[in-house]
Parts: structure tokens; sequence; C-alpha cells
């Protein structure tokens, strides 16, 4: 039996309520707690399982080795009518860039434009809830973070470039907004390690060895990640002929805005540093809102766009294809689908929850494995 047939269920808002008082029993704030557990439970509803519940031991182990800074502080840099930069000192990213686009959201709510930098955050989950933020407020939201190595440019091996997501989301007059959330990378380190709970071998084609060799086993690719003889290739792929040289380019954009910006961390030293003898993981955040309602009534937007995804959805469709998705649309449908049946949790990840259970004496949570 694979680790893919142990699946259980779990309510999502109880997984909420333990993952907030695991970051409470490790010293975070319960204001800060709660907003990361939200934005974890979020990722998991919407189907994106390799930045919930899958990522809180992740957290759990750097908090406790001082990676981490349980009590965030953040310092405002810079702040101007429709710009700022801030600096997270190495605090709860989530919490961080929860701040940061709520800071880009009042901005655009005043001036038409609102744009926060961050440096010196940590690992923020999901780039989309901080773009779903914006939509909320009739807005386009656009997030972009840097991360640790993963990705070589194009015609290299080596790992240099994080998986960068750019992400953009847009309200619609349908049931769900536009929301494109994803890596800049075909895959991303979190589907490697999914990938590796699971048991499962990896396509061909998507991770490339130091010798450019495609890889599949997930286990040897994060251990030769680790080694940085492992990368992960862009979107499109190796080489031109494919035109890899895409996501390599918009990775680079990302960087740009994540570290250029606001004069952060960038590239190999995302992989760690040491301060006063401490290991740090740092990387840095852009976060832009922008107010619809500045340019034309937030109603007459969201029909067009509604139109604009409806027509994407009608059009002539591939042989054997039974539909059409416009972004956000699966992710919709996973949440309603989650909010009935629960979080599914394999025998990997039943595991760090017991873990986290017990040495944080959590003995209030009743789980069935």
């Amino acid at each position: 039996m694979t680790n893919e047939e142990k699946i259980v269920y779990i309510h999502p808002k109880k997984l909420e309520n333990f993952m907030s008082d695991v970051f409470i029993g490790l010293g975070v704030p319960e204001e800060d707690a709660k907003i990361i557990a939200e934005i974890l439970i979020a990722s998991d509803l919407r189907g994106i399982d390799t930045h919930g519940i899958q990522r809180c031991k992740m957290y759990y182990d750097r908090i406790k080795e001082g990676i981490y800074e349980a009590n965030t502080k953040i310092d405002i840099i810079k702040d101007g009518p429709t710009t700022a930069l801030w600096d997270g000192n190495c605090g709860m990213g989530h919490f961080i860039a929860y701040k940061a686009m709520k800071s880009a959201i009042e901005k655009a709510k005043k001036y038409g434009l609102g744009a926060v930098a961050v440096r010196n955050s940590t690992h923020f989950g999901i780039a989309g809830y901080y773009s779903l933020m914006a939509i909320k407020e009739g807005m386009i939201g656009i997030t972009t973070t840097n991360a640790r190595p993963s990705i070589p440019p194009t015609f290299g091996v080596e790992p240099m470039l994080g998986t960068n997501p750019l992400t953009v989301g847009a309200p619609t007059d349908e049931e769900f907004p536009f929301c494109l959330d994803c890596a800049t990378s075909i895959i991303q380190r979190g589907k490697v390690e999914l990938y590796e709970r699971l048991e499962k071998k990896l396509p061909e084609g998507v991770v490339i060895d130091e010798k450019g060799n495609s890889m599949t086993d997930p286990s040897k690719i994060l251990e030769k990640m680790l080694e940085r003889k492992a990368a992960l290739l862009p979107l499109g792929g190796a080489g031109e002929e494919k035109s890899g040289y895409k996501g390599y380019g918009y990775a680079t954009v990302c960087e740009l805005l994540s570290a250029a910006l606001c004069n952060g961390i960038f590239l190999r030293d995302t992989l760690g540093i040491i301060e006063n003898g401490q290991k740090r993981l740092k990387v840095g955040h852009f976060f832009l809102a922008i107010n619809i309602a500045s340019f034309l009534p937030v109603e007459t937007f969201k029909n067009t766009a509604g139109d604009i995804m409806r027509t994407l959805r009608s059009a002539k469709k591939e042989p054997y294809a039974e539909r059409i998705y416009t972004a956000g649309e699966k992710e919709y449908e996973a949440e309603l689908e989650r909010k009935e049946k629960g979080i599914p949790l394999n025998k990997s990840l039943q595991q760090d929850i017991k873990i986290m259970q017990e040495e944080l004496g959590l003995a209030q949570y009743e789980f069935t494995f």
C-alpha cells in the first residue's frame, strides 16, 4: 500500500485550529498564528497541497531551530502615498505578507495604486492568497516572491533562481475570480516533496542533474537539490527549443522585484546566511494592488472579465477533452469539495501531525490516525 492509498480526511476548521495552536505553542502571538493558519488552510482548500499543512512541519522546525523569529517585528523603512519598503526581520512570512498586502490595498483605495516591497522576510505560503485579498476589495492583485535556488539559467545546470511565482488575480462577475497562481518553473520544490510523500515518480523533462540528464526519483532529486546538483527546469523546459528562456526570464523579473527593489537577499544567498552565529533563510516579496474603480466602474470590469473567461471556456475543444478551464476555476471547485469532504492527509503528513501534537502537548485534538 502506497502513501497515496493511506489517505484520511480532516475537517478544514479542525486542521486550521490545530495549525494555529502549533504556532502559538512555539511562541507565535495569537493574532499572527491565526493569520498564518488561515493562509495555510486556504492552500489546502484550494487543492494546492504543496503549501498548506504539508509545510507546517517545515515552519515548526525552522522556528525551533531559530531560523525564523516567532515574534515578528516589521520595520517600515520608507513609506509614501502609493509605495512602501518594509523589513521583516526574519519573522513569519505569512503574517508579514498579509500586513504588506493590506497596506498596498489601503494605499490603492486612496490613490488608485498601492505597492509594497519587503526584504528580510521568510516563506509566505501560496502567493495567490495575497492576490485574493485585493480581489475581495474590488482590485487587481499582483504578488511575487523570490525563493531558494531551484531553477538554472537557460543552458545552465546550476540552480540559481527560486521557483519565483508571479501571481495575478482579478475579480469577475462569476462565482470565482480569475487567479493565476503558479511558479516560473515547470514544477516547484513542494511538488517534488509531495511526490516523495506519495511515493510517485516525477515525469521526464522537469528536473535535471548536474550533467543535464532528466531525473524522476523525488527522493534522489531532493537529496541532489541539497547538494545543488539537481535543478527544476523553468517554464518551457531546457534550452531554447521550447522557449525555456521565457520561464528563466520571468523568474528573473520576480528576483528583481523581490530583491533589487528592496535591496534584499538574492540568488545563492537565499540558501541561508549566518547572522550572529544563527542560520537565517531570508527572501523578499513584492505586492501590488490596482484599484479598478480608479479606471472604470468595478461592475463594468467584472462583466468584461467574466465575458473573457466564458468566451475562453467556450472555445472548440481538442478531441476527448471534457472541458476548458480558466485560472481559478479548479481551485474554486476544489474548495467546494473539500469544505464538505475535508482535507486529505497522507501517511507521511499524519506522522508529522502526531510529532507536533505530542511535542506541544496538544491533547485536545483527536485524530483518526
